[in-house]
């Protein structure tokens, strides 16, 4: 996916993700490519298991 802009978390890299939950754009050091999820939703996932379509609310 193309994205272009500043990360919404630190402003001061360049976006390379968008958030799958909340639609953030991410740099790649607040971007969880394993959830794909930005590093703020990462963090409300549940720690110890994996995130499932419970733990988050796509809209």
């Amino acid at each position: 996916m193309s994205v272009s802009g500043l990360c919404q978390i630190c402003e001061s890299r360049p976006a390379q993700e968008r958030c799958g939950n909340c639609g953030t754009l991410a740099c790649a050091q607040h971007y969880e490519r394993r959830l794909g999820l930005c590093a703020d939703c990462a963090s409300q996932a549940r720690p110890g298991r994996e995130t499932d379509e419970t733990d988050i609310h796509r809209f």
